[in-house]
C-alpha cells in the first residue's frame, strides 16, 4: 500500500499548478481583499456615522451614509469579480490536469493498468477531478485572501491601541489556523476513507451492471443487491461521520468568535476606563472584531470540503506521479523490420516467475507457432515482443537492435497484436476497424473486413458498417468482435502479426477462412500463432513449446 501524502505537500503539488494562471489568481486575490474589506467598512463606517449624528454632525454623518451606500454595490461588483476569476481558473486548471491525467494513463499503459479497478479509475477520473474545483476556486484565494484583509484589519486595531490589534491577531490565528488544522486532524482519515470507499463502490456498481446478464442467468441477485445495499450503508456511514464533524467545527468556530468578540469588548471597556481610549474606540474596535471574521471564518468553513478534496487530490496525484514499467523511447532509432528473437529471457510479475531462459527466432516471413499449457507464458512472451514489458534478464530484439533502443512509435508500426478478448469502442464497426489505421479508405476497410471473415456478416446489417455495436460491443457475439479485431490488423498493414488465439471464437467455417488468409500472406508477413486448437496449429512453418517457462 503506498504512503498517504501529508495535506500540505498535497495542497503544495497542487497549488504547482497554477503557475500558468498566476496573474488571474493574483486579480482574484486582490478583488477579495478589496471586496471584504468594503463588506467591514459598512459595519465600521456606519457605527462611526451613528456615533457623528450623536454628535450633532449630521452633514457628516450624511456623507459617511453615502460612502456606505458605494461600498456596499462595490461589495458585490468586487465579490462577483472574484468568483469569475477563481472559476475560470478553477475550470480551466480542471481541463489541464484532465490533459495531464490521460497522458498519465497513456504512459502507464498497459502494465501499470492491467490491475487497477476500472470503477476506481472512472471515479478518479470523473469525481474525483470535479472536487478539485473547489481547492482552486473556494481555497487558494480564500487564505490569500484571509491573511491580507487580516494584516489590514491588524493595522487598523493597531492605530487605536496595541492590545486591540493583539486581540484580534489571537483571533485570526485561533480561527484560521488552529481551528482548521485541529479539526483537519481529526477529519483527514474519514475524509480518504470516504474517497476510496466512493471509489471502490463505482468499480463494484460498474462490475454488476456488467455482469447483470450473468448474475439474473444464475439468480444471484438476491446475494449481489445486499453486498451492495452493505456497501452503499458504509459509504453512507462514512459521509454521517464527516457532516457531523463538519457541524462540530462550524459550533465551535461560531463559540470562538462570539469569545474573541466579547474579550475585544471587554478590553475596549478597559482600556476606557483607563482614559487610554475613549467610547468611540471601544464601539469601532468590537464592530469591526465582529464583522472582521469573514476572511478566517471561510477559512474554518473549509475543513469538511477540503478534507474530501485532499483525498481527491492525493488520488489524482498518484496516478500522475507514478512511474510507468516500461518508459516510452522518443530518443532511440527507427527501424525496418527484418525478423526478432528473443534471446535467453527470464521474466516474473513481482514474485511470480513465468519465462525462464526463454529463447526463439522469428523470421521476417512465416509462421511461427507457440504452444504450450495454461499459464506457461506463452502470452507473455508476446507482450515482451511488444514491450509491454521489460524482460528482467535476456533482451528481445528487431532487425536486431534491441527494443530499449527502438523508438517506441516504430516499434508499434512495425507490429499488430490480436488478443483473445477484443476491445471494441461504442462507435460503428467502420469506426472500430479503423482503429488499426486511421487514414484508410472505406474501401481499405472491406477488404481487411473480408480477409476476417466478416465483411459478409456486416452487409446483413440494417447499416451495414455504419451499425454502433453498443458499449463494449455488447451487440456483438464474441466471435464477431474477434473477426472485428482481425480486421483491425489487417488494416494495420504492419509487417509483424501477433495472434493469441486468434480463432478460440469462432466455428470452424470461419476458423478455415482465417486461416487461409494467413496462409495467403506467409510470404509477405511474419506472424507469430498462439494457439491450442490442433487446426489452428497445423499452419505453422515451426512450432515451439512453452513449458514451465522454456522452451522445448
Amino acid at each position: 500500500m503506498r504512503n498517504r501524502r501529508s495535506g500540505l505537500r498535497i495542497m503544495a503539488r497542487l497549488i504547482g499548478l497554477v503557475k500558468p494562471l498566476a496573474g488571474f489568481m493574483a486579480l482574484a486575490v486582490l478583488l477579495g481583499v478589496v471586496g471584504f474589506l468594503c463588506a467591514i467598512s459598512v459595519t465600521v463606517l456606519g457605527s462611526a456615522a451613528l456615533l457623528r449624528a450623536l454628535d450633532g454632525a449630521a452633514l457628516l454623518a450624511g456623507k459617511i451614509f453615502v460612502c456606505l451606500g458605494v461600498f456596499a454595490v462595490a461589495r458585490g461588483l468586487l465579490h462577483y469579480g472574484e468568483q469569475a476569476c477563481n472559476h475560470y481558473i478553477a475550470f480551466k486548471l480542471l481541463a489541464l490536469i484532465r490533459d495531464k491525467v490521460f497522458a498519465a494513463l497513456r504512459r502507464l499503459a498497459p502494465a501499470r493498468l492491467e490491475c487497477r479497478d476500472k470503477g476506481d479509475l472512472i471515479s478518479m477520473i470523473t469525481s474525483d477531478i470535479e472536487l478539485l474545483e473547489v481547492f482552486y476556486a473556494h481555497t487558494i484565494s480564500p487564505i490569500c485572501i484571509a491573511i491580507l484583509t487580516s494584516a489590514v484589519m491588524l493595522v487598523f486595531f493597531g492605530r487605536m491601541h496595541p492590545l486591540f490589534a493583539l486581540v484580534a491577531l489571537l483571533a485570526y490565528l485561533t480561527v484560521g489556523a488552529a481551528v482548521p488544522l485541529l479539526s483537519a486532524r481529526f477529519v483527514r482519515r474519514d475524509g480518504m476513507a470516504y474517497r476510496d470507499g466512493a471509489g471502490a463502490f463505482s468499480g463494484f456498481l460498474l462490475d454488476t451492471l456488467r455482469g447483470l446478464g450473468e448474475t439474473l442467468r444464475y439468480g444471484d441477485q438476491n446475494r449481489r443487491r445486499e453486498e451492495m445495499n452493505r456497501r452503499c450503508d458504509r459509504l453512507n456511514e462514512a459521509g454521517r461521520r464527516l457532516k457531523r464533524a463538519e457541524g462540530h467545527i462550524a459550533a465551535v468556530t461560531d463559540t470562538v468568535i462570539l469569545f474573541f468578540s466579547f474579550v475585544m469588548l471587554l478590553c475596549g471597556l478597559a482600556l476606557a476606563g483607563a482614559g487610554k481610549v475613549d467610547f468611540d474606540g471601544v464601539l469601532l474596535s468590537t464592530v469591526g472584531m465582529m464583522s472582521s471574521f469573514g476572511p478566517v471564518a471561510a477559512l474554518s468553513g473549509l475543513t469538511g470540503n477540503l478534507t474530501h478534496t485532499l483525498a481527491a487530490g492525493d488520488r489524482v496525484l498518484s496516478i500522475l506521479e507514478e512511474a510507468p514499467v516500461v518508459e516510452e523511447i522518443k530518443n532511440g532509432k527507427d527501424i525496418s523490420f527484418d525478423g526478432m528473437a528473443c534471446e535467453n529471457i527470464t521474466f516474473a510479475y513481482e514474485e511470480s516467475p513465468v519465462l525462464r531462459d526463454f529463447s526463439v527466432q522469428l523470421p521476417e516471413t512465416g509462421i511461427i507457432g507457440i504452444t504450450g499449457k495454461s499459464g506457461a507464458g506463452k502470452s507473455t512472451a508476446l507482450r515482451l515482443l511488444m514491450r509491454f514489458w521489460d524482460p528482467d534478464r535476456g533482451r528481445v530484439t528487431m532487425s536486431g537492435e534491441d527494443l530499449r533502443r527502438i523508438n517506441t512509435d516504430s516499434l508499434r508500426q512495425n507490429q499488430s497484436l490480436v488478443t483473445q478478448e477484443t476491445v471494441l469502442f461504442h462507435d460503428t464497426i467502420a469506426a472500430n476497424i479503423l482503429v488499426g489505421r486511421q487514414n484508410a479508405s472505406r474501401e481499405q476497410v472491406v477488404q481487411a473486413a473480408k480477409m476476417a471473415a466478416i465483411h459478409d456478416f456486416i452487409l446483413t446489417l440494417p447499416k451495414g458498417y455504419d451499425t454502433d455495436v453498443g458499449e463494449l460491443g455488447d451487440l456483438l457475439s464474441d466471435g464477431e468482435k474477434q473477426r472485428i479485431g482481425l480486421a483491425r490488423a489487417f488494416l494495420s498493414d504492419a509487417p509483424m502479426l501477433l495472434l493469441d488465439e486468434p480463432t478460440s471464437n469462432l466455428d470452424s467455417l470461419n476458423e478455415g477462412r482465417i486461416l487461409a488468409v494467413l496462409d495467403r500472406v506467409r510470404s509477405k508477413k511474419s506472424i507469430v500463432l498462439v494457439s491450442h486448437r490442433p487446426s489452428t496449429k497445423g499452419i505453422a512453418d515451426r512450432s515451439c513449446t512453452v513449458s514451465f517457462g522454456r522452451k522445448s
